[in-house]
């Protein structure tokens, strides 16, 4: 693992949630995952069997990652082991997402949403009654 130490004089996070980590210290592997479905419609109509992740193919289809074909080399001098922060202020994390102070070796998060808009039929559409 990296040989640096975080050290953060202040932080202040107003909110931390839906699958989020707030981490301080070192970290072997960081995992997040999330899923939503987010509804938007003009009347408040509610059917039986709503949210079932399963009709939504986004919820399962792989991710498609390209093969890395390249050699990358990389060098790192870190000429001072500390990083220092005077004042961190973050109004919030959500949604499978990490605040993290100190070293990590490996991170992967996911966040999957599917956003479904259902409006009224329009009897005349052309006439601009609801604009």
């Amino acid at each position: 693992m990296l040989q640096r130490i975080t050290c953060v004089d202040h932080i202040k996070i107003d909110s931390v949630s839906f699958s989020s980590i707030f981490q301080i210290g070192d970290s072997e592997q960081i995992q997040a995952f999330s899923r939503a479905l987010a509804v938007q419609r003009e009347a408040e109509i509610f059917f039986d069997k709503e949210g079932n992740f399963d009709v939504y193919p986004v919820f399962s289809e792989g991710i498609p990652f390209q093969p890395t074909d390249e050699c990358i080399v990389t060098s790192t001098q870190n000429l001072n082991p500390v990083l220092k922060v005077r004042n961190i202020d973050i109004m919030g994390a959500s949604s499978s997402s990490v605040v993290h102070l100190g070293n990590s070796r490996n991170i992967s998060m996911e966040a999957r949403v599917k956003h479904i808009r259902q409006l009224l039929p329009r009897n005349n559409k052309s006439s601009g009654e609801g604009i």
